[in-house]
């Protein structure tokens, strides 16, 4: 695998010496699924709406964070609820919890400063734990935030994987979505819609390649993974400040690599028109 990765160096370096425009064809074709058609934006800017994002730790934030700041751009209201402080992800080698958790809340509290979002909830349940809490308590929470917030639009990690396999992605996208299903369309419950973060068949199959976590975690029986995008937002405009979120969170350098290999060796005026997209799933 890390040969792999030392080839894959020296071809991105000879085709950016020989034709960038080359590279940013093939490294399009080698993410983004033609078939699945794609947006500018989430939802329409014409009528101003209030968008709950709910995720279980400080940098999941970042896997939407194009997706945000258009949000943001077209007048639209976001609140951003941690649910965790996150001092289980010891990337850092930090010598202790307490320093940890305290070092990832302020690196979520810069993150939501960049992203521009109107309101961080930060919560302190245990990261790693959120299993222990069980489905109905972590619901009755979800329920809680909703009705205290009364967004129009819901948007968190999905339920069947959590993106890569990390039981608190998936349970926290699967108590979002429970909550939506069972109460949308009921008296003073407000959000309409409800988006789920996924990634392209593509992404997958490079994720697997490249990343311990996905290979690790992702599931390997068929019909398992991920569920398949309905759309994805184009983000180049957001690129450099996505960077600059994801580098926010310092203590999560390594892990945050695989979110976009390469980024620091590959000039970033090319590498926004290949990561130049996020992926989502509308639950129905």
């Amino acid at each position: 695998m890390k040969k792999l990765g030392i080839y894959l160096v020296l071809f991105l370096g000879l085709l950016i010496v020989s034709s960038p425009f080359l590279l940013i064809y093939w490294g399009r074709g080698m993410l983004h699924d033609a078939d699945v058609p794609q947006r500018e934006e989430l939802i329409p800017s014409a009528a101003k709406q209030k968008v709950l994002a709910i995720f279980p730790h400080p940098d999941d934030e970042v896997t939407v964070a194009g997706t945000v700041m258009g949000l943001k751009a077209a007048g639209h209201e976001v609140i951003l609820v941690c649910l965790t402080r996150g001092e289980k992800g010891n990337a850092a080698q930090i010598p202790t919890e307490e320093e940890l958790a305290r070092l990832r809340t302020a690196e979520m509290q810069l993150s939501a400063q960049l992203l521009g979002v109107n309101q961080l909830i930060q919560l302190d349940y245990a990261d790693g734990g959120i299993e222990t809490l069980g489905m109905d308590s972590l619901k009755s929470l979800v329920h809680a935030l909703i009705q205290a917030q009364k967004p129009d639009v819901l948007l968190s990690y999905d339920s069947k994987v959590g993106l890569y396999g990390h039981s608190d992605h998936m349970l926290t996208g699967k108590a979002v979505e429970e909550v939506f299903l069972g109460f949308r369309g009921t008296t003073d419950f407000a959000p309409k819609q409800m988006f789920q973060v996924t990634l392209s068949k593509k992404q997958i199959e490079v994720a697997l390649k490249l990343s311990a976590g996905f290979q690790k975690n992702y599931p390997k029986e068929p019909g398992k993974g991920l569920p398949e995008p309905d759309f994805s937002i184009g983000t180049q405009a957001y690129f450099s400040r996505t960077l600059q979120v994801m580098q926010a969170h310092q203590t999560q350098k390594k892990v945050l690599q695989d979110l976009m290999p390469y980024h620091d060796q590959v000039p970033e005026w090319i590498y926004s028109r290949i990561f130049d997209r996020e992926y989502f799933r509308e639950v129905r």
